[in-house]
């Protein structure tokens, strides 16, 4: 048995490799960022060759990093953005066409049909999902249109499809295995959750031909090896980036939720065996599969979480650091009745608008940058008391705390208003990368690294916990304005 575990956590905005121990040590870390490509607006793609150089770049400059021998390295676990669509050459490797990214919504036009014929119900009863470009099948159809329109390439197999997941693994096996996992498999919208395959329905509805598809796989098996310096090295551990984060957290018992500040916000809740079907707007998803038993999960995705704070630093200029967003925020008192809603590519859960747009509202002549700083900061707290609200609601749960993880859950300034706004503690854990923490579990069970799951949840540490500390008509105050704010950005792309 090798030492360490690697994870490779391929994002929206950057990959990086990184190595644990058995006492889930961090041993190195590499990251590199991935080029963002705005063909159109409402349009978002990369260069699946950058993904993959990328990720490859990293994987081996964090084995160079640590000193690490590729022969001590147990497995390699997975982690990837979701529903993002690669499609490309079966005998010469090469992409038909950029990846086209959960966020983009070119193909918005193309749900709108899906609904107008009627399979809007089908859809949620068979993949949990509700009709949206956010998902991978008509980005899918979006791709075959420009590339194979009558689909012959397709139908023979010559063309493959697969989320990042699937082309990491292709490429790393040597185009051995075409597989995609439980998890990722569930935000194509392709998928019947219940029944564990593809849904033909849904196929023939889309123009999808099956013979392109990856075979699908639990979360934590050997699905093949790669080669590392003359050593072979299983993959062994796949998950969609917040399974993973779910798993990361531990939290492998109904009722358990944690919600990640990323790109985007995510808010899972572990359901169990049993799906949880939504009367608020949000997803039922597949949590994880292991060992050919699925655990499902509740979800509600805000499409633009810490991408808000990105976009005051590239596209407005506000400050040199993302990391600068929380002290600049903390200069004033409030935002001085300015509120910024992020809606740049539409509203997720529960409000599933592509027509939406982002929406500063509240403006006056006293308003100053930090206004606008912190603004932003508090609209990703909103999304998640929207999210939380919602989940409660289905399950007739009352969260008892929060768990976060993510990138942007270093923002102590962020944390403690997203306490205060839910009136709920808000735990933040030792090991912030959970993203790649459950990959590396995943990877890690599959080989025996790990013993199982209990094992692993007495691995998790609290780091800080943060407490409510803001009265109720306040709260109440600052929510009536968000959703006012919210109200102005709806069905704007529509006008």
């Amino acid at each position: 048995m090798g030492k360490y575990i690697l994870t490779l956590d391929q994002g929206t905005t950057s990959s990086r490799a990184i190595l644990f121990d058995a006492e889930q040590n961090i041993l190195g870390l590499a990251q590199k960022e991935l080029t963002q490509i705005y063909p159109r607006e409402g349009w978002v793609e990369h260069d699946p060759m950058e993904i993959w150089s990328s990720q490859y770049a990293v994987m081996m400059e964090v084995i160079a990093q640590s000193g690490a021998a590729p022969g001590d390295i147990a497995a390699i676990g997975l982690a990837n953005q979701r529903e993002t669509t690669v499609v490309w050459e079966r005998s010469t490797g090469r992409p038909v066409y950029n990846a086209i990214c959960w966020q983009c919504r070119r193909t918005a036009d193309l749900v709108d049909r899906l609904r107008s014929d009627g399979l809007e119900e089908h859809i949620r009863k068979t993949t949990g999902l509700l009709p949206d470009a956010y998902f991978s099948a008509t980005k899918l159809k979006w791709i075959l249109d420009h590339a194979d329109p009558r689909r012959e390439r397709a139908k023979r197999g010559e063309l493959l499809f697969g989320t990042v997941d699937t082309w990491l693994v292709w490429k790393l096996t040597g185009g051995k295995a075409h597989v995609t996992d439980a998890t990722n498999a569930s935000r194509t919208m392709l998928y019947d959750i219940h029944r564990g395959c593809w849904d033909d329905t849904l196929l023939q509805a889309i123009d999808i031909p099956a013979a392109m598809l990856p075979q699908v796989v639990d979360c934590s098996q050997v699905y093949g090896c790669t080669d590392i310096a003359g050593a072979s090295v299983p993959i062994s551990g796949m998950a969609g980036d917040q399974q993973a984060a779910l798993f990361g957290q531990t939290c492998f018992s109904p009722g358990e939720a944690k919600n990640t500040y990323g790109t985007g916000c995510f808010l899972l809740m572990n359901t169990g065996s049993t799906p949880c079907v939504s009367q608020n707007g949000l997803l039922t998803t597949v949590a994880m599969s292991r060992k050919g038993e699925v655990q499902y999960a509740l979800e509600g995705s805000a499409f633009t979480g810490g991408a808000v704070i990105q976009w005051l630093r590239d596209e407005m200029g506000f400050f040199a650091e993302s990391r600068d967003a929380e002290p600049l925020a903390r200069k004033v008192n409030d935002t001085g009745g300015v509120y910024l809603v992020p809606a740049f590519t539409g509203l997720g859960a529960p409000y599933w608008d592509m027509y939406a747009r982002g929406c500063l509202i509240g403006i006056t002549r006293g308003t100053r940058r930090e206004h606008i700083i912190r603004a932003a900061q508090e609209s990703i707290a909103y999304q998640v008391w929207d999210l939380v609200s919602a989940m409660e609601k289905d399950t007739g749960l009352s969260l008892s705390a929060l768990n976060a993880d993510g990138g942007a859950s270093r923002d102590g300034f962020l944390l403690q208003f997203q306490s205060d706004i839910l009136s709920k503690p808000v735990r933040r854990p030792m090991i912030r990368e959970t993203t790649a923490l459950g990959a590396a579990y995943l990877a890690g069970l599959a080989v025996g690294f790990w013993r199982d799951t209990e094992e692993l949840k007495s691995l998790w540490r609290q780091d800080a916990v943060f407490q409510p500390n803001m009265a109720q008509e306040r709260r109440s105050a600052l929510l009536s304005g968000w959703h006012r704010a919210v109200g102005r950005s709806r069905n704007w792309a529509e006008a």
